[in-house]
Parts: structure tokens; sequence; C-alpha cells
């Protein structure tokens, strides 16, 4: 079995980190369920969110009497002291334990620094000194504010976006980390339901020693293909860097990540599903997303305010407006060859 050890954090994580976002989706039983087949499978590092319902009250269900033995990082998405403190607490009685292995901020435009003004950062100092956190850490999507986080030497952890889409500021921020012995957590190392190879995203992933990947697990079978990599992980060889290198040239470019930043939208239109259709139709089964309550969730693109309120909360700068009139046209062309398909 393969760990990392996330720079100055000393924590040793099994390669396979466990993303449990999704599970907010299953009920609890399948919940516990599939936590406890992770951990008792070699997985030690849960990484969750106060964000994400449930998901904190499912892992403190299932890891309560084995707390010791794994790590958790969650997150607090607050922008104030008192809400820091309120999310803290929460999460801690949620989570069923007395204290919180990596404590994150939630992607906030801005880096917390002391003395900025907000608090913030001097909120997680003294969380630590209270023995309710061990580290601190910030997660984002957008590279600027990562650097910064990453050059005040004051986060002992970074959560960034990191596939093998990745572009060279990507992997910049990932060598920055390493240099800096800060622990990197790679989100949305499936680029969200792009890649649709698991065996070449982990070996993608196995190059850098410093990158633990938070894998978004749901169902026993996903947890199954994560777990088969524990006792024979994936190569990256020839094989694997032709897969890598294809879907690179398919997909790079100006893609939606599928981050949800952009909603709500004021004129209902999914946005995140939207803006990224034209590569699911092509790398996906086609058929669910050609019926006829998707066809009018994508229509809902013409009744698009040009507000650009999505633009600007995009972190990825993506000119969403664009791109979402664009993917409705070519989105037109492809049911009208598929009318035979279309299902209610």
């Amino acid at each position: 079995m393969t760990y990392v050890t996330l720079g100055r954090t000393g924590i040793k994580a099994c390669k396979n980190g466990f993303g449990a976002l999704p599970i907010q989706r299953v009920n609890l039983k399948e919940s516990v369920y599939i936590l406890q087949k992770a951990f008792y499978n070699g997985v030690n590092f849960f990484d969750t969110a106060r964000g994400y319902t449930d998901s904190e009250e499912k892992l403190g269900c299932a890891f309560e009497h084995v707390r010791e033995r794994l790590f958790i990082s969650t997150k607090t998405p607050s922008t104030t002291v008192d809400g820091f403190w309120r999310d803290l607490d929460t999460s801690l009685k949620m989570l069923r334990t007395d204290y919180i292995d990596i404590y994150q901020f939630h992607n906030p435009d801005f880096c917390p620094l002391p003395g900025d003004g907000s608090g913030l950062y001097e909120a997680m100092v003294e969380a630590k000194k209270q023995g309710k956190i061990r580290f601190i850490g910030i997660t984002n999507h957008r590279a600027d504010t990562a650097r910064k986080a990453v050059e005040s030497g004051l986060y002992d952890s970074l959560q960034f976006p990191f596939s093998y889409l990745a572009t060279d500021l990507d992997i910049g921020l990932v060598q920055a980390c390493k240099a800096n012995n800060i622990g990197f957590l790679a989100m949305k190392g499936m680029s969200g339901g792009l890649i649709t190879n698991s065996a070449a995203a982990y070996a993608y992933m196995s190059q850098y020693d410093n990158v633990l990947p938070i894998w978004g697990v749901q169902h026993d079978h996903e947890l199954d293909e994560w777990l088969s990599y524990n006792d024979a992980p994936p190569a990256l060889d020839d094989a694997m860097r032709a897969v890598i290198e294809h879907d690179r040239g398919e997909l790079l470019g100006d893609f939606c990540r599928g981050c949800g930043y952009c909603l709500p939208c004021p004129a209902d239109i999914p946005i995140n599903m939207a803006a990224r259709v034209i590569y699911m139709i092509r790398r996906l089964p086609y058929k669910r997303f050609i019926t006829r309550s998707f066809q009018a969730d994508m229509e809902k693109i013409e009744n698009c305010l040009h507000c650009n309120a999505c633009a600007s909360r995009c972190p990825y700068k993506l000119d969403t407006p664009a791109l979402l009139r664009s993917n409705l046209e070519q989105y037109r062309a492809f049911v009208a060859e598929h009318l035979d398909e279309v299902e209610d």
C-alpha cells in the first residue's frame, strides 16, 4: 500500500483519500457501511465539510469507536468569527469527536491572514490552542488565492483541484507545496466526472509523492475499484500515458470543472450541468442526457438574463454565458441526430 505524508503535519495517509461529499446522497446505513468498509481495507483519511449536509454526521456514526486510528478533515465556509466557532462546534458534535485533524477554510474568495481585519486566521490559531483542531488548512478553486496561502507559510495544507488535466500553473502549486512542506490534498481527481479511467487517474497521481487524492465515493462498486489499487497500483506506463494524452487533447481548454460556484442562477439555468453536457454526451452513456426533462433544462439557457453573475463568480474566469450558448447549439444538433432514442 502506498502512503503520502502531508507535509509538516506528519500525517501519513493511504494514497486513496476518501472524499465524503457524495455520501450525503445515500442513506445512513449504506453510508456507514461504505465508510467502515473503506477504513477496514486501509483507507485512513476522510475529507468532509460542514456544507455537505449530513456527511459529517455519517462519519461520526461510522468512526466514533475508532476515532484515534484515522484522520478527518472538514471545512467551514463562514466568513465571520462567530460563524467560524458555530461551525466548528457543530462539526465536532456531528463527527462525535473532540478534535479535527485538519480544519479548512472552505473556498474563501480571499486568503485569511493575521491582521486582515476578518479575525478568521486568529480564530483558527485559538481553536488550535484549545486542542479542537490539530492543523490549519484552506481549500480553493482560485489559483491566486491558493498561491497566497502557500506563500504565507501559515497554512499546513492546501486543497485544490488536481488531475491529469492539470495545467502548468496547477503543477506549480503542487511543487510549491512540496518546497514549503505543505500538505497537498487533490480534489476533483476525476475532474467532476469528465475523466472516466480511474486507473489512469491513480497512475498520474502516483508521480507526486506529496499529493493525497481525495476520491469522491458514493457506491460500493466505486469503493471496490479504488481499494483494488491499494494492493495493485496501476503503473504510469506507455498505455496509461496514451490514455492521458488523448483525454488532455480532447478536454483541455476552457472547460467547466463543475464546481458549482456559479450557482444559483436567477433564470434557474442548471449551469454546472449545462456547461459540461457536451463532454458528458461524448464520454458517458448519452441517453440519460437527451430525455425530454433534460432537454427542458437545457432550453432554460434561452432565458439567460445576461446578468453575468455566473461569470463573475467563476473561479476559472470562464465566459459562462458564451459557453452555455455554444453548448445549447451543439446539444440541439446532437439531440436532432438521436430523436428516435429520446425517452420521457
